[in-house]
């Protein structure tokens, strides 16, 4: 007996639902690009090498391309979309803007979100594989320039912006020290796609 290789899902992207049907072999990044046309999330080598895909789920970064829609089902999706609060700029945006951390800005949205969840990683403590004390005890690390591009490098810049991205993502986290975690409130909405 064949079973069916559809399934109709919702999706919850930047606190908006989405409803639609999709084969099960269908990626979140083609569910966000081709059928609910949030094509901020670029597709660049579609094996999950570049980074370019990068969303949030449920706050951590997950390379789009190699996350199926279904299973992405029932959590929170945040795309680059969301990450501003209306006409406010994230800080990550903001500090991209401000020291011009993109150039040709293909790579920009994957980056942006991939900070944004590093950011919230470092805060919680979590090492990376430059950190010199990985004892819970210590705290986090210093998020140092090497710190920052080890915890980065899943994310390529083939224009290579990665000084300013570097400058970029670590004024954000100083905000973030200064201010708090940044977190702006989202309403659900339904959409049927």
């Amino acid at each position: 007996m064949a079973s069916s290789t559809s399934s109709v899902i919702t999706l919850k992207i930047n606190g908006e639902k989405y409803t639609l049907p999709v084969d099960h072999r269908t990626t979140l990044l083609d569910a966000l690009r081709e059928r609910l046309d949030l094509t901020g999330t670029k597709k660049g080598c579609d094996q999950g090498q570049c980074g370019a895909c990068t969303v949030l789920l449920d706050g951590r970064r997950s390379v789009a391309c190699l996350q199926l829609a279904v299973a992405a089902e029932g959590r929170e999706i945040t795309t680059i979309e969301g990450v501003a609060d209306g006409e406010r700029l994230h800080p990550v945006q903001q500090a991209f803007l401000d020291l011009d951390g993109y150039q040709c800005g293909y790579c920009t949205p994957g980056q942006i979100c991939s900070a944004i969840g590093m950011i919230e990683e470092h805060a919680a403590g979590w090492p990376s594989a430059v950190t010199e004390d990985v004892r819970p005890e210590a705290g986090p690390p210093a998020l140092s320039a090497d710190e920052i591009r080890e915890r980065m490098s899943g994310n390529l810049c083939r224009c290579g912006a990665y000084v300013s991205i570097v400058e970029a993502v670590a004024r954000a986290a100083e905000a973030r020290t200064d201010e708090g975690s940044v977190e702006f409130g989202t309403d659900t909405k339904e959409t049927v796609a």
